[in-house]
């Protein structure tokens, strides 16, 4: 089990660095008022040590309120704890719709679940691993795998009112080419539907800026794209802000209001229902794609049960995650009238240029396979529970110059496309 000693030595520290303030403040108030007093009055306002202390303060509320108390904890060997929290503890259950209950039982699947096609090749492998799995160790029956939040965590978000949630947009239009969220995606949009499954390659872009961030997800959306925008997200994604390194990790998403304040990432609010002691929302993925190599992907697949209306997630060949209660949602309490499948980064342009940040592997469609990202297998669920092959797919790249994407549809791979770019180069200055 990891140790906590950690977890007690900050307190210490900053009531150190508190006591110090204190006195540098009362030997500065006590000199004359003088010439220097401007000096002692900057120095004083530099110090601010209430301010800190009410930052460290709403600090410790908010990583009691996401972590819970946890059965066991593995220490992880990229440095995150995994804690094995009692399932009907989790962050979802603090909702008063949850209070008492426990976790559903997963639903039947979609019609034509099995049906499957071929990766076309042995270079392909499947990705159901993480890098806490290395340990050996496992979250006993009865628990979900939670990433534990940190200080560290906490203290490189840009807004603790604002933690674990994507920036609040002006637009969130996709064919924006104001927006500094940047895409490359592919879409249906021509009737309702109840769920979306696909295969996608892992890599890990390079990120220009830490507050940014590169993902490749599906996206489940309906509404408008006003403020009454709702959807469900999940894929991997590298956010150096968020997890503190640049490695490719699981996670999940969902709004209700156009990301401005319901939702967010993983279990950084009382939203998603895990249900698997498997898997660790947040964590690293491992093995990665590589660059003229052999390639690995994930399967996602997200549906709606018919019976109570909550939307399932899955992860590889039958392990269920969890599910987003019907009940956070207002137009996909009832269906979706969209679905997307892509990558998306920030550009927040430093230094008055485009960011470098790349989108999937780094390099554009062109490139192929063993060099470019891909999602593969695009299908989706339709009114019957029928899960099939996406018809009609749009491509979209809002910035082509930066991020491109190529389709097409064969026997081995369906309906496919290739996607993702460099970021800043000749061709996006």
């Amino acid at each position: 089990m990891a140790s906590r000693s950690s977890f007690y030595f900050v307190p210490l520290l900053l009531l150190l660095m508190l006591l110090l303030s204190s006195s540098a403040t009362a030997a500065l108030a006590s000199k004359p008022s003088s010439a220097g007093s401007g000096a002692a009055g900057n120095a004083t306002a530099r110090l601010r040590p209430g301010k800190e202390l009410l930052k460290y303060n709403r600090i410790r509320a908010l990583l009691k309120k996401l972590n819970k108390p946890s059965l066991k904890t593995i220490q992880s060997p990229d440095g995150d704890l995994i804690d094995c929290v009692p399932s009907h503890l989790q962050p979802a259950f603090d909702h008063p719709k949850l209070k008492g209950q426990k976790p559903l039982d997963p639903p039947e699947r979609p019609k034509n679940y099995n049906f499957s096609i071929s990766d076309g090749g042995s270079r392909v492998g499947e990705v159901v691993v993480q890098t806490w799995h290395a340990t050996g160790e496992a979250c006993p029956e009865g628990t979900v795998a939670m990433r534990q939040t940190t200080e560290k965590d906490l203290l490189r978000a840009s807004s603790l009112r604002r933690y674990g949630r994507k920036p609040a947009r002006r637009s969130v239009r996709r064919d924006s080419t104001k927006s500094d969220h940047e895409h490359a995606v592919g879409y249906v949009n021509s009737q309702q539907y109840y769920g979306a499954k696909a295969s996608v390659n892992v890599w890990s872009p390079r990120i220009g800026d830490p507050s940014e961030f590169s993902l490749s997800q599906i996206w489940v959306i309906s509404g408008s794209f006003g403020n009454d925008l709702n959807t469900i997200e999940a894929g991997w994604q590298v956010s150096p802000e968020l997890y503190g390194d640049s490695n490719p990790r699981f996670f999940t998403y969902w709004t209700t209001d156009a990301y401005q304040e319901t939702g967010c990432y993983n279990h950084n609010c009382r939203g998603f229902v895990q249900t698997t002691n498997k898997i660790a929302i947040g964590a690293s993925i491992t093995p990665e794609s590589v660059y003229n190599g052999r390639q690995f992907d994930i399967t996602l697949m997200i549906w709606k049960d018919p019976k109570h209306g909550h939307w399932w997630l899955e992860l590889g060949p039958g392990l269920v995650v969890g599910y987003w209660p019907s009940y956070l949602f207002t137009h996909l309490a009832r269906h979706a009238n969209m679905v997307q499948f892509g990558g998306e980064i920030v550009n927040t342009q430093p230094s008055g240029s485009h960011t470098a940040t790349q989108m999937g592997s780094g390099h554009f469609p062109s490139e192929g396979f063993d060099r470019a990202a891909y999602f593969r297998n695009l299908q989706v669920v339709d009114w019957d529970n029928n899960l099939i092959p996406a018809a009609n797919l749009k491509l979209l790249a809002d910035h082509p110059g930066c991020y491109d994407i190529h389709g097409g549809s064969n026997g081995y791979w369906g309906s496919y496309f290739y996607y993702g770019g460099p970021g800043r180069s000749v061709k996006c200055p």
